[in-house]
């Protein structure tokens, strides 16, 4: 009879150690990262269900990063448009409160604090968040804004700045005689005084539309109280008709052989570069000194033999006279503050800028040209602002599966691109000590710059661009609050599917410990069991 080994005989032992030791593994695994398996085979029929959840979490993690981002970038971006919102009440402050005392650069103090406040601005639009330009639109690799002092003075003798942009419209503005580009004689009687425009433009030139000059006052409408007076308004001097050029433009009055009374006046209205008007009132008077703004009646002399009678045309030459003081006080003043935001619009608010045509001196120019690069600073260097493209719509984040936000900026948006064109003209414009008319052009300049930093119903506001990040926040705010809550209740579907309880997974490793060694103390007591011993 054969007999079989102690070992033949205990392999179902074996293997059910080898069984046990295996739950204990598994066991021990779970206990040690929380999951059922470390694979989803080991998950059971809740395997679909988990690897749906598992990703909704992965995808929330990933918007949560994308939020952060773009919630930094906008908190940047609000920082400087919280600065500029400052610098314009702080120039609008000091244009309203400023005052005619000019140091030896020939500027206010207000000015000052403008040139100051520009470099600040330019620095503002040029923030950065990591390598991101924040007001360049989409070219987000691109600094938007030229630096500050290139701006204003140029880079180098071949390239023009705002400073000699402003110069040279000046100039046009002015005109060699400093009578803003304007003509005062006497009209077709004795009686009469004209004022007209010196130049017609060509009607086919651009951008110069057809019957008007680009530079200079531009007549618009006379009034008189003078009794018997008959006023011309402006038109023509003669008509003429396409193709030929217009002739320049004139208005004026006629005394017809009236002498005005003590205190009548005589108006005269004029549209200036920037789309302001002037008014030029002179007044009747027979009053010795002259007051200001005033012309005289021939008084005659009754005392004479024979008496000589009041003249009108001689009261009509005061009257001349009178005007031409006048128009050359307003050029000084008004035409060259109104010249100088007017060259500002023409250099921030064209691509390219528009400069006068010619050479210096440009007191007889007759046309603008367009810039190039080559002879004048272009400012904004980002992407351009685009009416069909706005510029919120540059930058787009999604921030979960159905929901993006906007936050796109570009510089030369019109509330930044004014603020910064207005700060610049501001602080660019000197004025000589000893010019009889710098106060007015400063006071002129002032209530200009004052006006332009106004808020205008209707045209777009520094916060009307914190409103609309603001909104892109509010938005990131409401879908991280959505999706904390939807992480959390898939967070507890993973748990129930692929988590574990750590007491029941202790209890039953302590239970498979106490099989596997009785199992192991079974096997040792049959291995060292002998024929002799069973015998």
């Amino acid at each position: 009879m054969a007999i079989d080994g102690v070992s033949g005989r205990t392999s179902y032992i074996g293997t059910s150690i080898l069984n046990l030791r295996s739950q204990i593994e598994n066991l021990t695994g779970q206990l040690a990262n929380g999951r059922i398996s470390t694979t989803y085979a080991g998950d059971g029929t809740g395997r679909s269900l988990a690897i749906g959840m598992r990703t909704q979490v992965a995808n929330i993690a990933s918007y949560s990063d994308t939020i952060t981002n773009i919630n930094t970038r906008i908190s940047v971006a609000n920082l400087s448009l919280q600065r500029l919102n400052a610098i314009g009440s702080e120039v609008k402050g000091a244009a309203a409160s400023a005052g005619a005392t000019l140091d030896n650069t020939g500027q206010s103090s207000g000015q000052k604090t403008a040139g100051l406040d520009f470099f600040d601005a330019v620095d503002m639009l040029n923030a950065q968040s990591g390598d991101r330009y924040l007001f360049s639109g989409r070219a987000t690799d691109t600094a938007p804004v030229t630096a500050a002092d290139q701006i204003m003075n140029g880079n180098g003798a071949a390239i023009a700045g705002l400073k000699q942009v402003i110069s040279e419209r000046h100039d046009a503005d002015v005109g060699t005689d400093g009578m803003g580009r304007t003509i005062v004689s006497t009209g077709a009687t004795a009686t009469s005084v004209q004022i007209g425009e010196d130049f017609a433009a060509n009607p086919y030139a651009t951008p110069t539309p057809i019957g008007a000059s680009p530079f200079g006052l531009k007549i618009f409408s006379i009034a008189t109280t003078i009794a018997g007076a008959t006023v011309t308004q402006p038109t023509e001097t003669p008509p003429t008709t396409a193709p030929t050029a217009p002739n320049p433009v004139a208005m004026g009055i006629d005394l017809n052989g009236n002498l005005p009374k003590e205190g009548d006046t005589v108006t005269f209205t004029f549209n200036l570069p920037d789309g302001t008007q002037e008014t030029v009132k002179l007044t009747a008077s027979s009053q010795t000194p002259l007051p200001a703004n005033s012309f005289a009646i021939d008084p005659g002399d009754p005392l004479a033999v024979p008496p000589v009678a009041a003249s009108p045309s001689i009261t009509a030459s005061n009257l001349k006279t009178a005007l031409t003081n006048a128009v050359q006080k307003l050029s000084g003043s008004a035409l060259a503050a109104a010249s100088a935001v007017k060259a500002g619009d023409d250099f921030f608010n064209n691509t390219p800028p528009l400069r006068v045509a010619g050479t210096a001196p440009f007191g007889a120019a007759t046309a603008q040209v367009a810039g190039t690069k080559a002879n004048t600073v272009f400012w904004y260097n980002g992407e351009p602002d685009s009416a069909s493209d706005p510029a919120r719509g540059t930058a787009v984040g999604r921030v979960d599966d159905t929901i993006t936000v906007q936050y796109g900026i570009r510089a030369d948006e019109q509330a930044l691109r004014k603020q910064l064109q207005t700060v610049a003209v501001f602080a660019a414009v000197t004025t000589s000590a000893t010019d009889p008319n710098g106060a007015n052009k400063l006071a002129a300049l002032n209530q200009r710059v004052a006006a332009n930093l106004a808020t205008v119903p209707g045209q777009q506001t520094i916060q009307n661009i914190q409103a609309d990040l603001a909104g892109a926040q509010a938005s990131m705010k409401a879908t991280t609050d959505r999706q904390t809550q939807t992480k959390a209740l898939a967070q507890t579907m993973l748990d129930s599917i692929e988590g574990v309880n750590n007491d029941e997974v202790a209890t039953k490793i302590l239970a498979l410990q106490t099989s596997l060694q009785a199992s192991y103390q079974l096997t040792s007591q049959l291995y060292q069991m002998s024929l002799v011993k069973f015998l």
